[in-house]
């Protein structure tokens, strides 16, 4: 079997260069202003709990956490920038794009938003944590081709990145082959292993020809008119969802700070809510902290809370979970973790005593009458200007 190959130097430079001249030049779409700041719109989310002072060793804590640089992962950024934690009481420190896992493992960290198949894996390797509440229930992981690539068998045999080895470790390209009649077999294929952010502007250098990723980098692709979505994440099978990142925290953080524990947890609830009820602004916390256009934050959040569906939740669902078990021992992907017991992974005891409103409920009185799925981009980004007081 052909061994992965490794990144090209010419690929790395080319992308060097036009990343730094495309985050220089992403300044074209600024954040407008409007009536509420981000402070008073956290504070009024807060108000609807009454919750009890924190003890003095709690309230001058430092919670240590961390986050993928992942559309998914947004609510880590939403709850720091808007206010929430700082309303809550909160003493955060937020590290993007950290190894969360391996932090936890050196006890440098409390909480992160990570892939819930990254967390069992490390739980099997020893270390302490736990999946702590839902974050993410599936979509917006693409495809991207580049615009030389007229229909799916063009792929084989073209420069693409999808990650080490696919066949065994990404569930998405397994059935994203399937579907598109082309071979899982990465052999055929002149594969990569690269970051998101690298991927693209190695195929807008026309260094590559496909790529395996997240948003913002697939809305990217359609915003720049550099690539096409070939096909996106789909976690429903046969009629039951999947599932996609979670909370994990550290046993040892919750065991000692309980209510911290909890407290934390109920502001990644109230940075949820926030996305849902104040998407223009969430977009611009997002735009802001990817570095990428304000109107490929605004594309992004319109997938994960609309087009989608309600993908954004902090409802954990442990048939969904195993549903995506099976899936994944159905094609033979990840077949180390697959047939894990995972009640000895979770435990939702902090997010159930947190005081966060059902997320159902939440969205059936305070969503859908405002944003209602299947808005079309256009009208859903109009009443999100309108809600946020946004002057076009």
């Amino acid at each position: 079997m052909k061994k992965m190959k490794k990144r090209k130097p010419n690929i790395l430079l080319v992308v060097l260069f036009l990343g730094i001249l495309a985050l220089s030049g992403c300044g074209g779409q600024t954040p407008q202003d409007s009536e509420q700041t981000g402070d008073d719109l956290a504070a009024q989310l807060v108000e609807e709990y009454n919750l009890e002072p924190l003890s003095a060793e709690d309230a001058n804590y430092t919670i240590n956490m961390g986050y993928y640089d992942c559309d998914h992962m947004t609510a880590a950024c939403i709850a720091m920038d808007t206010g929430i934690f700082d309303a809550l009481g909160l003493k955060v420190n937020l590290t993007g794009n950290g190894n969360v896992p391996e932090a936890m493992a050196a006890g440098k960290m409390d909480v992160g938003y990570a892939g819930w198949t990254t967390t069992l894996r490390a739980v099997q390797k020893g270390t302490p944590l736990f999946i702590a509440g839902q974050n993410h229930t599936g979509g917006a992981e693409y495809l991207v081709a580049s615009l030389g690539i007229k229909s799916p068998a063009d792929l084989v045999g073209k420069r693409v990145s999808f990650g080490t080895d696919p066949e065994e470790n990404n569930l998405n390209w397994v059935e994203w082959a399937e579907q598109l009649g082309i071979p899982a077999d990465i052999t055929l294929y002149e594969n990569y292993n690269m970051s998101d952010k690298d991927e693209y502007f190695a195929l807008k250098a026309g260094k590559l020809d496909a790529y395996i990723c997240c948003d913002p980098w697939g809305s990217m692709a359609e915003y720049e008119g550099t690539g096409w979505v070939v096909i996106r994440q789909n976690t429903e099978r046969n009629g039951f969802q999947g599932t996609c990142c979670k909370i994990a925290m550290h046993r040892e953080f919750a065991k000692a700070h309980p209510r911290l524990a909890e407290r934390v947890l109920l502001a990644h609830t109230l940075a949820v809510q926030y996305m849902y009820k104040h998407p223009y602004k969430a977009a611009e916390i997002f735009a802001k902290n990817y570095s990428v256009p304000l109107e490929v934050g605004l594309m992004t959040i319109w997938k994960k809370t609309n087009e989608e569906g309600r993908t954004i939740s902090w409802d954990l669902k442990m048939d969904e979970m195993e549903n995506q078990l099976a899936t994944m021992r159905k094609y033979s992907v990840q077949d180390d973790i697959n047939n894990v017991n995972l009640a000895d992974y979770v435990d939702t005891t902090y997010m159930d005593n947190c005081g966060a409103k059902d997320f159902q409920t939440f969205i059936k009185n305070e969503v859908d009458p405002v944003f209602p799925l299947g808005m079309g981009y256009e009208d859903w980004k109009a009443k999100a200007m309108e809600v946020d007081n946004i002057k076009a």
